[in-house]
């Protein structure tokens, strides 16, 4: 991309809506928006203030009555100049606007090039650009909360301390290496115990925040919660129950669900992928089976399984079975269904007693979910979680360069290895915040933008 040329995009969706903005950013912005409308002045135009005027074609008729907002360079998005031009949301008015943007001069943005552009010139850094494509992708509340955060700048906030040690550590080091023949100098090099003190305190700030990554790719990219049970013990009733809609066939038939129905719903914030899964059996038909293999599958693949027990039946071999399946597959819940019915089992271990058909317990499964689903610290870490693998890898990557660091120091091994661990460290905190990235990994980026951000 030439970051030079002024851009043009849609920067609302497409199709039919009260109003349609067409956004251009460049050194000839203003001029390009003034050939659209006619509007004299241009430059006389107030910052951050919205101009009426016509949008007009080639003849000098008018087209819409628009609204232009200049953010005059560079306080802007990108930080270059900036017009937003608010037309009427019909699709034929938004498109002559684009191609008459075009004819002036501009040129269709890439994806996500008004963020590349606001990223170069120091507007915002990576790990916010990245942020604001997190946010346009939120599907929950929680998830835009957590975007937003990271969006202000949370990330860079938490490391920017952790960069300063390091970098005073360096400085220490190397003037401590650069005098040391100097029988006059003053400066010393710190002992092992000042070094490991310094190096140990963001050494764990940087492991804490890169193991946050666990609930932060929950929150990301969402949960797999698979459903599992016997024929029978109302699978599908809860399935619905907790989607609050009918979407899984429920009869008193067993072997009703014969593959993984699935549904998206969100609990706690957090977006959640239910699956209804084949009830597990032996002796079943070709069909069945196969859909008992799928069940399996769903359950090695869930980040939580929710074993059903029929609480209106004796506790079977086949439920003993299917709970120490869900035990070593991982992290799982019990769920007690048909508790509004005259209890047979004897209760096998702890578990949320339910009635899908009553709805009692209900809320208070989704509760004991949302916390199965909570890492230990809880809500606290919300202000320090990370939710993109690039920057858990690099965080890792800074952390393990600091224990390196800190046994080199303990090995008591000369201090321009150490040095070279504590570059390591800045390395890749720069290539988190985008001071050190690639071009590949930039392209890699913002090609996962919509237009028009």
């Amino acid at each position: 991309m030439n970051l030079r040329d002024t851009i043009v995009a849609l920067a609302t969706p497409a199709g039919r809506s009260g109003l349609g903005v067409v956004r251009l950013s460049g050194q000839q912005a203003t001029v390009v928006a003034a050939q659209l409308t006619g509007a004299r002045d241009a430059g006389q135009w107030t910052p951050r203030r919205a101009t009426l005027a016509q949008l007009r074609d080639a003849d000098g008729d008018a087209v819409d009555q628009v609204l232009l907002t200049w953010f005059r360079a560079p306080h802007s998005y990108t930080g270059e100049d900036v017009v937003e031009i608010a037309c009427h949301g019909s699709p034929v008015v938004l498109r002559f606007c684009m191609e008459a943007a075009l004819g002036a001069g501009a040129r269709l943005a890439g994806p996500g090039e008004f963020t590349l552009r606001a990223f170069a010139n120091g507007r915002i850094d990576l790990p916010r650009a990245e942020a604001v494509r997190d946010l346009i992708e939120s599907t929950t509340l929680y998830q835009a909360k957590i975007a937003s955060q990271q969006a202000d700048g949370s990330l860079a906030r938490q490391t920017r301390p952790i960069k300063e040690q390091v970098l005073a550590l360096i400085a220490q080091l190397e003037a401590g290496i650069d005098f040391a023949e100097d029988a006059t100098s003053e400066i010393d090099i710190p002992a092992s115990s000042l070094i490991l003190g310094s190096l140990s305190s963001p050494e764990t700030a940087l492991r804490r925040m890169a193991e946050s990554y666990s609930y932060g790719r929950m929150v990301q990219e969402g949960v797999r919660l698979a459903i599992v049970g016997r024929p029978n013990v109302g699978k599908s009733s809860l399935f619905n129950a907790l989607l609050q809609q009918d979407r899984a066939i429920v009869t008193e038939i067993p072997g009703t669900t014969r593959d993984v129905v699935s549904e998206r719903m969100a609990i706690g914030g957090l977006p959640v992928q239910l699956m209804d899964t084949a009830g597990i059996r032996e002796g079943t038909d070709v069909v069945e089976s196969l859909g008992i293999q799928r069940t399996y599958a769903a359950m090695a693949d869930a980040d939580l399984t929710l074993v059903v027990l029929d609480l209106s039946q004796p506790v079977t071999e086949e439920d003993l079975r299917l709970l120490g399946q869900a035990h070593a597959a991982g992290p799982h819940l019990v769920a007690g269904n048909k508790c509004d019915l005259p209890r047979r089992a004897a209760t096998p271990c702890a578990l949320c007693e339910v009635s899908a058909t009553t709805l009692a317990g209900v809320e208070t499964l989704r509760e004991a979910i949302r916390e199965a689903l909570l890492p230990a610290e809880g809500a606290a870490v919300d202000q320090a979680l990370v939710t993109n693998a690039r920057h858990a890898n690099l965080l890792r990557q800074a952390a393990d360069a600091l224990a390196k660091g800190m046994q080199a120091a303990r090995d008591g091994l000369p201090h321009e290895l150490l040095l070279i661990d504590c570059y390591s460290c800045l390395q890749a905190l720069d290539e988190l915040t985008g001071a050190t990235t690639a071009d590949d990994i930039l392209n890699r980026i913002f090609n996962s933008f919509c237009i028009g951000k």
